[in-house]
Formats: structure tokens, C-alpha cells, sequence
């Protein structure tokens, strides 16, 4: 199940809005091998440490993140994405209001 239409241009900056306190998510597209979707976080939202058993890429779209990977933070900001490989524990803190684009690959 897709939020988005074939063949309609997308922009991901603006197809997704902030909710106060929350993080909000819109798949993109979904497929039995992998899935992309598309978040919004609010400043100070997180998803706890986790891990999955593929690997997802993650690129900032707006504003300003920190992941960590195996216990090493990283930080993102705006056109920068980062690789988190499979089986390895994780976690997404905003540090500000920031979007991203999130590629699940499965197998």
C-alpha cells in the first residue's frame, strides 16, 4: 500500500508534515522486497534502539538527526545518508524538526 500515485512527481520536503509531538510516516511504496517510506519527525521525537534483519538507508531530507549504529552516533543534516546494516542495533533521535526517506532492502 502506497500514500503516493504512479507516475506523479514527488517532493519529499513537502508531501509530509510535521505533527507536534510526533513522528509521522507515508509509505512511498511497498514491495515483498523492500519498502520506502518517508517520516517527519518532531524536535526531541526518537525511535528507540532496535534492530531489523536488512539493511535500510537513510536520507535526510530536512533538518537535523542523529543516528546511532552499534552504539556510534552519527550526525545528518539535510542531502546526507547514512547505511544501517542488518542485525545491527540502532536507534533515530531528532535533534530538530527534520524528514527523511527510509529504504528498507530485504534478502
Amino acid at each position: 500500500m502506497s500514500n503516493f500515485n504512479h507516475s506523479t512527481i514527488i517532493q519529499f520536503k513537502t508531501d509530509i508534515t510535521y505533527n507536534e509531538n510526533s513522528v509521522v510516516s507515508k509509505r512511498v511504496l511497498e514491495r515483498s522486497t523492500g519498502n520506502v517510506s518517508l517520516f517527519a519527525f518532531d524536535k526531541g521525537q526518537r525511535l528507540s534502539e532496535h534492530s531489523a534483519p536488512f539493511d535500510a538507508i537513510v536520507q535526510c531530507v530536512e533538518g537535523k538527526v542523529e543516528i546511532i549504529i552499534d552504539k556510534k552516533p552519527y550526525i545528518l543534516e539535510e542531502g546526507q545518508t547514512i547505511i544501517m546494516p542488518a542485525n545491527i542495533p540502532h536507534a533515530v533521535n531528532a535533534l530538530e524538526k527534520f524528514k527523511m526517506l527510509l529504504t528498507m532492502i530485504k534478502g
